[in-house]
């Protein structure tokens, strides 16, 4: 797996969650000015209703920017010695699965595919980020989800 490829993707994904944003914004701002909304009684609160969602598809664009500046400064080619933000994780779990995570500073949850795997960003807030922070390559990390326990080895660290 290359680390550049990765954080590559993770930026288009980003830049596309970035430009919907805007699209939705335009629309949602259009729609409040639009001469339809305007109140035609004193009850009718489309204009106002619509001035709210284009606002807050406004502040989506403002966080899509702060997410996409938040990976541009962990961009890094150097290889860590643990696990941190802007760490390339392979993981395996009992049943030998390989997955990969990249330790992001924001938009945990967030996928991309490279080379038919998928790589899924999460960030030390998460569960699995807490249990993967400052592991080692060979460690095992025991994590709780949905009320299982489950065990992980750190196979690779990029």
């Amino acid at each position: 797996m290359n680390k550049q490829h990765v954080i590559e993707h993770l930026r288009f994904a980003l830049e596309r969650k970035l430009h919907e944003a805007q699209e939705a914004a335009d629309s949602a701002r259009a729609d409040a000015i639009h001469e339809q909304s305007a109140a035609e009684t004193q009850y009718d609160s489309l204009s106002i209703e619509s001035g709210y969602l284009a606002e807050g598809q406004s502040e989506r664009v403002d966080q899509a920017h702060h997410a996409i500046l938040a990976f541009e400064q962990i961009y890094s080619v150097s290889r860590p010695a643990a696990v941190q933000v802007g760490a390339l994780v392979e993981l395996a779990d009992e049943q030998d699965d390989r997955h990969w995570f990249f330790m992001g500073p924001c938009e945990g949850g967030l996928k991309v595919t490279l080379d038919n795997k998928d790589v899924r960003v999460i960030t030390q807030a998460a569960p699995i980020g807490q249990a993967l922070r400052d592991r080692r390559i060979g460690e095992e990390v025991e994590f709780h989800f949905n009320g299982t326990t489950q065990w992980l080895e750190v196979l690779n660290l990029l």
